[in-house]
């Protein structure tokens, strides 16, 4: 959502959207509260009273980030199973590296910018990993293959650097390795 669409959502959704965009495009700590509620069209008390701070919003921003994940997951999951699930889902996470605003993951971004373990950002982080990595291991399985932790493992860490990869170098290839990668693995 823009500027240009204030009124068109709760305050709320405005706050989160603007904090997406700005957030994913240049980074979290370059973002002051001034900037989002002046393009979100609040007040700070508006603000203030949706999210405690401004490490609220980052959280709720990383909440709703892996809700749409799981959401596309699932998606994948209730058509396909075992090979052709996890084929999907490295698909999504290919054709995610694709798109013309590529910036990198999110959640490697928000980690990144908050070092501490224990802060809730990089709880948030950690538990969307744990998840994901859940996942894998589980689709993994699916597919009868005798290793499937070992798999998830190589998995992630193919993920992590494609996200990194798919921000530096050509998306295209980066995609299209990462595609490439997951099928050489799952045939060893």
């Amino acid at each position: 959502m823009t500027s240009n669409a204030r009124g068109t959502a709760h305050p709320r959704e405005r706050l989160l959207n603007i904090a997406a965009r700005l957030f994913y495009a240049n980074g979290i700590h370059t973002v002051g509260v001034e900037q989002l509620v002046r393009e979100a069209g609040v007040t700070r008390a508006t603000f203030y009273r949706h999210f405690s701070s401004k490490e609220g919003l980052v959280v709720a921003y990383l909440q709703e980030r892996d809700a749409r994940v799981k959401q596309a997951v699932a998606a994948i999951r209730q058509v396909h199973r075992g090979r052709e699930a996890l084929l999907g889902i490295v698909a999504m996470v290919a054709d995610s590296v694709r798109r013309p605003e590529f910036r990198g993951c999110g959640f490697l971004n928000a980690a990144a910018e908050f070092p501490d373990p224990r802060h809730p950002v990089r709880v948030c982080v950690a538990e969307h990993r744990r998840w994901f990595h859940g996942v894998l291991h589980e689709v993994v399985s699916d597919t009868g293959h005798p290793d499937p932790e070992r798999v998830a493992r190589a998995l992630m860490v193919l993920r992590d650097g494609a996200m990194a990869g798919g921000y530096l170098d050509d998306q295209h290839d980066v995609a299209d390795t990462l595609r490439a990668a997951a099928e050489s693995i799952l045939n060893a």
